[in-house]
């Protein structure tokens, strides 16, 4: 009996160390790679070191980070994506591809840039950006390098086959393009509905390249409630709560139409798996019943300045709430860390039969 008890005794110690030198909530990675395009809801990084007025290297922005610290991240803390590698099993959060080098871009590379959007001039009245576009081509230059790493072309693609690509991008193309008609013509030229068939194919046209250079399992984000961002509500709702019908409208056709590409893509390449992300329905869920998340504000930034903070991001060293796990935005555009491990988590395991469609990316890992 002692011998047993013995036994138990160090299995149960050896169980401790391993228990205490793994990072809370750790698991097994369940995919060699991550790839990510998008924006400012996910950009990393990308763009420190442009020109540009779209940039978050600078406090408050990283202040609730580990260690706290700006990163380019337009968040007080983790973006989307970064909840989503975590629940994905990787240890290390996906690395920007201004810095990513040498075998590390075998686990993923970030290419996300805020102001970025499907169409090539959106966002160009924020200076250097790096459109849908430059951000599938600088995949490319990834993928050379990985052929070069892993030796040929054909271990290459079985590599790339396993992997998960997210892409999330059509914000900008409605804030800094479509809705910004002193600078854009789009929206005297196409209705909503036109609109969102332009942008669908244009993103179809880069998916296609991704592809064409080995992608296989694809998960399409849709775009969120951006009229009921504190930005929108300061300047177009009348009561600085109400969202902005028109604009979430023309998102939802957006959506509708990014969904059905989902199906299409299904339908025509056997060979891979595409998902839909219902971002603009988690978010709907945030803001519809925000008690149950334990946010007390939804109509404005915790950083900012004027109207709901909504004039304009952070300012630079500007002091923040203090109660930022009860806002559901960081700044004028951009959800808090709270927000976004919400979005995250049910992106990566649906709460709901609405959440993703066919199914989420805890599936698409496995499939």
């Amino acid at each position: 009996m002692e011998g047993v008890l013995k036994k138990c005794w160090v299995v149960g110690v050896i169980f401790a160390v391993v228990l205490l030198s793994e990072p809370y909530g750790a698991r097994a990675q369940q995919v060699p790679g991550y790839f990510i395009f998008g924006d400012s809801l996910v950009d990393n990084g990308n763009n420190n070191q442009l020109s540009s007025l779209a940039r978050a290297d600078y406090l408050p922005y990283g202040i609730d980070f580990r260690p706290p610290r700006p990163t380019g991240r337009f968040c007080n803390g983790r973006t989307t994506v970064d909840v989503i590698a975590e629940q994905l099993g990787f240890r290390n959060y996906i690395p920007p591809y201004a810095t990513a080098r040498g075998r590390a871009i075998l686990g993923g590379v970030n290419y996300a840039s805020a102001a970025a959007g499907i169409r090539d001039e959106t966002g160009q009245q924020l200076g250097d950006r790096i459109s849908f576009s430059g951000q599938v081509r600088n995949y490319q230059n990834t993928v050379s390098q990985i052929v070069n790493i892993l030796g040929d072309e054909d271990t290459a693609a079985n590599y790339l086959s396993r992997c998960i690509f997210s892409i999330g991008l059509g914000s900008n193309d409605y804030l800094n393009n479509y809705f910004m008609p002193q600078i854009y013509s789009s929206s005297r030229q196409y209705t909503p509905e036109q609109y969102a068939n332009v942008l669908i194919q244009q993103y179809t046209d880069q998916l296609k390249i991704l592809y064409n250079y080995g992608a296989r399992k694809f998960v399409l984000i849709g775009v969120g409630q951006i009229g009921c961002s504190p930005s929108q509500l300061a300047q177009n709702s009348p009561d600085g709560r109400t969202c902005v019908q028109k604009i979430n409208s023309a998102n939802q056709i957006f959506n509708n139409k990014l969904r059905s590409l989902v199906a299409q893509f299904n339908g025509n390449t056997p060979d891979a798996r595409f998902i839909y992300i219902n971002a603009y329905g988690i978010f709907q869920d945030i803001i519809n019943r925000p008690a149950t998340f334990g946010f007390t504000v939804t109509n404005a930034g915790c950083c900012g300045v004027g109207r709901n903070n909504g004039q304009i991001t952070c300012l630079p060293l500007q002091n923040p709430c203090r109660n930022r796990d009860q806002y559901v935005f960081w700044d004028a555009f951009h959800p808090t860390e709270a927000a976004n491990v919400i979005i995250g988590r049910r992106s990566y395991s649906a709460q709901s039969a609405s959440d993703a469609y066919p199914f989420d990316i805890r599936r698409l890992a496995q499939s």
